[in-house]
Parts: structure tokens; sequence; C-alpha cells
């Protein structure tokens, strides 16, 4: 009887699941590219109908533990798609409804349900969005790759973020949401932006001041004494 190597068979089982970790990521950009278009706007009618698909991306996540081997941006990447996923399953399960506001589970709001299983646990979208992507990764550009599938927020890329996609990504979505006159109106001496600046400030200055920042986006740069005001947020579905 001939004997097989054991790190021939560890090799095997890593490469096997790479190779599924890979078939769920370009399941996931499937239904983005399908269901989302270029500029965020989401088709909930034709999502719901690829619903299986959904399931077996919900699936992968619940069957996923993220682990310290991982790079920083696979990690990132994966925690922001499964938020965005159990985010439009979320809708789905609602569907239809006017805004993500109206969805209530026992005195609970859409952001407090347990409802993200990840590695066998479950996850509310809260403690994903400020336990896991905030205090991990400490990245202020995470405010433009996560949805709140409201027409104030960020666009919703249709394509699913990776290890070597979502550097690109998180810089291409905050340049287009500060330059994006439907979320910020910029000229040198007076702002009106997003509440999303003012929700998560402390996240936006940390090397200095809101018009620090933005400045490294903008197309126009903004004084430093600039008129800064928040415009108010419209919670209505992002729905095609």
């Amino acid at each position: 009887m001939k004997l097989i190597c054991p790190k021939i068979i560890i090799c095997s089982l890593l490469l096997l699941l790479s190779s599924y970790s890979f078939a769920q990521d370009t399941i996931w950009n499937h239904l983005l590219q399908k269901n989302v278009n270029a500029e965020g706007w989401v088709n909930y009618d034709t999502f719901k109908k690829d619903q299986y698909l959904l399931n077996q991306y919900l699936s992968y996540l619940n069957n996923t533990t993220p682990n310290k081997k991982w790079s920083n941006n696979k990690a990132k990447a994966f925690w922001v798609n499964a938020y965005n996923a159990y985010t439009i399953q979320l809708i789905l399960n609602n569907y239809p409804l006017k805004s993500i506001l109206d969805i209530k589970q026992n005195d609970k709001n859409a952001w407090e349900i347990p409802l993200a299983k990840v590695g066998s646990k479950t996850y509310t979208l809260n403690f994903i969005e400020h336990e896991i992507l905030r205090k991990t990764f400490n990245d202020p550009r995470i405010h433009v790759a996560i949805n709140c599938a409201s027409i104030s927020c960020p666009a919703l890329p249709n394509i699913a973020f990776s290890e070597k996609n979502i550097e690109t990504l998180l810089n291409t979505g905050i340049k287009k949401f500060i330059n994006n006159p439907k979320r910020n109106l910029i000229s040198k001496e007076n702002i009106k932006i997003s509440q999303i600046f003012n929700w998560f400030k402390d996240d936006f200055i940390q090397s200095g001041d809101l018009i620090t920042f933005i400045n490294q986006y903008s197309d126009t740069k903004i004084s430093k004494d600039a008129n800064v005001d928040f415009k108010t947020y419209n919670w209505n579905l992002n729905k095609q």
C-alpha cells in the first residue's frame, strides 16, 4: 500500500479551501454586478430572485472564521463583504419597505438585530461595524465601503471587495463620495457635508481636522477657515 505524504494532503486541503473561498467571493461579485448599477443603486426585486445564490454566500460566511494568518486587507475585505451581504439580506427579509429605519424586531432597530452569522457566531451589524471594522482596522475609509441601504449612504460598489482590490476600491470610493454633490457640497469657503463626517468625526480627525481629511480627496481645495455645515440624511431606500 502506497502512503501519501501528510504535507501533500495539507497542501491539497489548503488549495481546496482557497479555491472554495475564491468561488464564494465570485458568487458575491456576480450578485453585485447583476443587481447593483454603477451608481450604487440596488435592484432589490431581482436580488430577491437570486436568493438561492445569496444564501450560498451567506452559508460560506457562516462556515468561515477569519484567522490571524490572514493579511490585514483580506480580513478587512471579508468583514466589509459580510456587512454588506447581511444588510442586503435584512432588506430582502423585510421587502418591500421605504426605509431601513422601518425595520424593527423585538424593539431592536436594523443594526441591533442579531442576524449576521460568521464563523458559527451571530453578530449584529453594529458589532461588525464598530467592534470589528472600526476598532480592528482604524481606517476611516471603511465608512464608504459599508452600506446602510439608504440614499445618503456612500454608493454600494458593484464589485466584491478582495485582498487585492480593497485599497483601490477604498481610495476610489472615498474620492467619489467626497466629490459627489448629492452627498457633499464643497467650495473653497463653505462646505456642507454628509452626516457621516459628523457621526464618526473622531475617525476622520486622527491626523488633523475634517477639512484636512477631506482635502486629501477633494477636487476643490478647501480653506482651513471654511464654514462647515452638515446635510440632512436621506434614509429612503437606495433602490433602483
